[in-house]
């Protein structure tokens, strides 16, 4: 079987060679690998890195896919694999998945070799590309939109889980006819990884988050201004930490956490949710921990958002809303600049079947510049 090598950047995609077997081993046996490969052999050894090598390489070749040994082109040193299978040659596509050792991440070598491999296939007879991540592997995620991938949607159940049940998968394609340019994203990334003022810090709500964000949402009073009120399940608490930065890579939310800067300590969350790019509002929302109310906390954490969304996304409107018997709210909100619009009528689902009225507030650019912060009184 000869295979044909393809040249990326920094990278050399190759056949697999008896002698890969103990980095190949290595790779796959990696907690990271295992996690998101459970589909392997736990623990993975030599034993199976050789049968690998052997019979699956062989055999995917055999059924119309490929797999690739990821090298450094200077050095020949396996750094990973790549490659495609469950082809549908009706439909002129297969699932393309990859794999990078401890050794070689960070590298942008994943990135890479999506890059060159999708190139190669797209032009060698495939028509269209998925690649299928989990919710909580970001990583994956970034380099699927560094190599030109859309997110598509969410597949619902499509991986048995190690540890039993079945896991649900985001879907990213790249057609034959994609540029296969870096994806633009509609929230980058914060600059630095947080936003600050010297007195509140913001960073993003993460898997680490889990008991804070517990003891958050299950405050009564914001059970009650949730939507709807109802208090969140345990799970759907540590789904909303591990699925955080997925929303974000998507660009329909971004969850960030407040904290104080003088302890280090988490006191509140604040979220952007951007539903309606195609008119450019965003609405944001944010709650406190009893310990942490009265001190300015969420005023600054809505300037801090609204002067990171103004000045780094496309977002022309910000929207808020606050209960009309909710006076701290709106006074937080006045505060940061938002000015109050208009009363919404039963917007919001009630307890026990009930409608809630809303006041809504506004802030635009040209009036967060024109009358700056407000952290007084």
């Amino acid at each position: 079987m000869t295979i044909a090598q393809i040249n990326g950047t920094g990278v050399r995609l190759r056949a697999f060679r008896a002698d890969d077997a103990d980095a190949l081993a290595a790779g796959f046996d990696d907690p990271l690998s295992q996690r998101f490969l459970p589909q392997m052999p736990k623990p993975f050894t030599v034993t199976h890195a050789e049968r690998y090598i052997a019979e699956r390489v062989v055999s995917t070749f055999a059924e119309g896919g490929a797999l690739y040994a990821i090298a450094d082109p200077e050095t020949d040193e396996l750094l990973g694999g790549i490659g495609f299978d469950k082809v549908v040659p009706a439909r002129r596509q297969a699932e393309v998945g990859y794999w990078v050792g401890p050794w070689a991440r960070r590298r942008g070598v994943a990135t890479a070799a999506l890059r060159a491999l999708s190139t190669h296939a797209l032009s060698h007879g495939l028509e269209r590309l998925e690649l299928l991540t989990h919710w909580d592997n970001p990583v994956s995620q970034r380099v699927a939109l560094g190599a030109g991938y859309l997110r598509e949607g969410v597949r619902r159940g499509a991986e048995p889980g190690r540890a039993g049940g079945r896991e649900d998968l985001i879907v990213f394609t790249r057609l034959a006819t994609d540029s296969g340019d870096p994806l633009p994203r509609l929230l980058p990334d914060l600059p630095g990884g947080e936003l600050t003022d010297g007195v509140v810090r913001l960073r993003p709500l993460g898997p680490g988050d889990t008991s804070f964000f517990a003891e958050l949402l299950g405050q009564p009073d914001v059970i009650a201004t949730s939507v709807p009120p109802v208090a969140p399940t345990p799970q759907r608490v540590q789904e909303r930490c591990l699925r955080a930065e997925a929303h974000w890579l998507n660009g329909n939310r971004a969850d960030l956490v407040i904290e104080d800067v003088a302890t280090g300590l988490p006191t509140g969350d604040i979220g952007l949710y951007y539903d309606d790019p195609h008119t450019q509002q965003a609405m944001i929302g944010y709650s406190m921990l009893p310990a942490y109310r009265g001190k300015g906390f969420p005023t600054r954490a809505a300037q801090l958002l609204a002067l990171w969304v103004f000045a780094e996304t496309d977002v022309a409107r910000l929207v808020a809303g606050a209960m009309p018997d909710n006076a701290g709210s709106q006074r937080v909100l006045e505060k940061a600049g938002f000015h109050k619009e208009a009363f919404l009528r039963s917007r919001l689902p009630g307890p026990d079947g009930t409608r809630s009225d809303d006041v809504q507030f506004v802030l635009l650019a040209e009036d967060l510049l024109a009358e700056g912060p407000r952290l007084d009184g």
